[in-house]
């Protein structure tokens, strides 16, 4: 992706992050995309637009100043330099580490940084593909990233508590979102990310049985399984969020009927609110479009998108039955929801458009 423009609505109001690929930052895209995504939102009746900015970034301050945001305050509109942060905002953009070497891990997490991103996304599960001797190892990673640059502040931190599963690895038991399993799951993640607080702590899957992963094209199929209540798995986070151990929640891989039970309980018994859900999108799955997209819309729950290359297949590596020496794939085989003939033929075309216009298709 050459540039990103991404809102998040985690108070009354909305942090608009511009990302600009360096390839593009002299065109004056960050300027122009801004401009359209303020009259967007205006006519949406946003009433309040927080804009990060990089204190080095001086002709992003010099245009911001010059378009009256205000630096400091709680006007219309300002800029906050990003000297400090302020509670209750979280940032959008965002990276996954999956099985990486702590070497590798501690580059790209040292380059993200210096690029601007301050939001990390982990979960208790990583890293990928699921297994008892590497789970866990992601938090670690980070956490001892942590630990060696004495950085935890600049960074936004999400992870997740396992959903209902037979990996018996995690607590000697099939994995539920009770008050035994999150509690013994977050004190897990925090020790691991060698941290006394998450920022956004979110449901890796729900605890009902629904067919989620790896096909269903988004259609649902009902399974007459008990579940542990969503109410009692918002009891349980409102303690956690009590004792400061937790900031926000957030849901993962969860459907419109899902989030509605979590937004209505919350109202109803002053539970915390869910902030947002992180499901995946891309050209591939716009399942999101279907339901969950009106509730950003009319409830404010924010999407973190993940899989956005769809597992690398929108990169065009894997067409013409291709299978690269050390791809996800190739290394994991677990691309078979986007091993289709549909799939293959709308990734040739989006591929063919990229070539016409000169861009890499992972930039795109």
């Amino acid at each position: 992706m050459g540039f990103c423009i991404s809102t998040v609505n985690f108070t009354e109001s909305h942090l608009l992050n511009i990302s600009i690929h360096p390839d593009f930052r002299s065109q004056g895209l960050g300027q122009k995309l801004l401009s359209k995504t303020e009259k967007e939102l205006t006519k949406k009746g946003v009433s309040d637009i927080f804009l990060e900015v990089r204190n080095s970034n001086i002709s992003a301050i010099n245009f911001y100043k010059k378009n009256n945001y205000k630096k400091v305050g709680k006007r219309k509109n300002y800029y906050r330099l990003l000297e400090g942060r302020e509670d209750g905002l979280i940032y959008t953009n965002h990276m996954h580490l999956s099985s990486f070497v702590q070497e590798e891990g501690f580059e790209q997490m040292d380059y993200a940084l210096e690029q601007g991103v301050n939001f990390f996304d982990t979960a208790e599960l990583y890293s990928i593909p699921p297994k008892a001797e590497t789970q866990g190892s992601t938090e670690t990673i980070i956490g001892n990233w942590f630990k060696k640059n004495g950085n935890r502040k600049e960074i936004i931190l999400a992870t997740k508590v396992a959903g209902r599963s037979g990996m018996k690895w995690f607590r000697g038991g099939e994995t539920r979102l009770n008050k035994e399993n999150i509690e013994e799951a977050i004190e897990g993640s925090l020790k691991r990310l060698q941290t006394d607080y998450i920022d956004l702590y979110q449901l890796h899957w729900p605890d009902r049985a629904l067919n989620i992963f790896g096909g269903g094209l988004g259609l649902y199929k009902h399974y007459d399984l008990e579940s542990i209540p969503i109410e009692e798995t918002l009891e349980v986070l409102e303690e956690i969020v009590k004792t400061g151990k937790v900031r926000h929640i957030g849901l993962s891989n969860e459907t419109p009927w899902g989030l509605s039970e979590f937004l209505n309980i919350s109202e109803k018994k002053s539970y915390p609110r869910v902030q947002s859900v992180q499901n995946a999108y891309n050209l591939l799955n716009r399942n999101y479009e279907s339901g969950m997209s009106e509730f950003f819309h009319r409830s404010e729950v924010g999407l973190l998108a993940y899989s956005p290359l769809a597992q690398g297949y929108l990169s065009g590596k894997y067409l013409d039955g291709k299978l690269p020496e050390g791809s996800r794939t190739k290394l994991f085989g677990r691309g078979q929801r986007y091993e289709t003939p549909s799939a293959e033929s709308a990734i040739r075309k989006y591929v063919n458009l990229a070539e016409q216009s000169n861009l890499d298709p992972s930039l795109m």
